[in-house]
């Protein structure tokens, strides 16, 4: 078996870094709300997905661009959040009947999708879609570069805020002792309702990207679940930062395996990191 060029590995790389950066913005607000509210919030994708073809339709038939439908979409989907984590907390629901009540919501998400919109395929065609540039041997997509930027910007600015501000220390200091964070005063409920809306939000900027540069089909919410949750376990639940370097990591893996073997070999990547994290290093899971 010959080897690939040296130009071949390297774009097969750059693709893997700009498609880990959307693992990495699709994994945050659920590292956030597994790590920190302990909600295991798979509702994420379907929110995700919701924001694509919203975003889709807005700029398909309304005209309007893509990036400008966030305006839009962040506070329609920090509302959302709200409300569903006001309902998980109402009926207070555990961490795992929050895996199978957000797995079921997820489905009602699909099955409106495909109401409205139907399960044919959907590629948004906007001023983005076939821009790239040059540089050196190598050519860059803008919608994937426009994708990596928004989460590294969104990475940074969660993980400053959960560093340095009143709201992120307390966020932090309930998932580490809920009672004993209680007592000092710590508003659990009025926390988890901000912090759900902004994971739910979240999910709203990674469907845009979705958008931007993926064709679109009901069914396709499922298929990002797996990789999702790798990149979120091996960067650790409730990192801001972590499940961007683990998607940046499985995506160069794939993107490589891709080229040097086959494309068929690719979904084990991701699987297989996360086993090796899971035998040698259990306890960070």
């Amino acid at each position: 078996m010959s080897l690939p060029s040296a130009t071949l590995l390297a774009q097969s790389a750059l693709s893997g870094i700009f498609i880990g950066g959307l693992y990495g913005l699709l994994g945050l607000g659920l590292s956030l709300s597994w790590g920190l509210l302990h909600n295991i919030n798979l509702a994420q994708f379907g929110f995700a997905f919701l924001a694509a073809y919203i975003c889709y339709q807005l700029a398909s038939v309304g005209h309007v661009d893509p990036l400008l439908t966030l305006a839009l979409i962040v506070p329609v989907f920090f509302a959302i959040g709200v409300v569903v984590q006001w309902l998980l907390a109402r009926f207070r629901v555990s961490p795992l009947n929050s895996l199978l009540a957000t797995f079921g919501l997820t489905a009602i998400i699909e099955a409106a999708i495909q109401w409205i919109w139907t399960a044919d395929f959907r590629k948004l065609e906007s001023a983005y879609t076939t821009q790239k540039f040059r540089v050196g041997a190598l050519f860059v997509p803008v919608p994937e570069l426009v994708t990596l930027l928004l989460a590294v910007a969104l990475s940074l600015g969660v993980w400053a805020a959960l560093r340095y501000t009143d709201w992120g220390k307390a966020l932090r200091a309930l998932a580490e002792d809920a009672p004993v964070a209680a007592a000092f005063g710590v508003n659990r409920g009025a926390l988890a309702l901000v912090l759900s809306g902004v994971c739910t939000a979240l999910a709203g900027v990674s469907g845009v990207c979705l958008a931007l540069g993926f064709t679109l089909t009901p069914a396709q919410i499922y298929a990002w679940v797996g990789v999702v949750f790798a990149a979120v376990m091996l960067g650790g639940l409730g990192s801001a930062l972590g499940p961007l370097v683990a998607g940046i990591v499985i995506g160069v893996s794939e993107a490589l395996t891709a080229a040097v073997a086959s494309p068929s070999w690719s979904p084990i990547v991701s699987f297989t990191l996360l086993i090796l994290l899971l035998l040698f290093r259990p306890g960070k899971a």
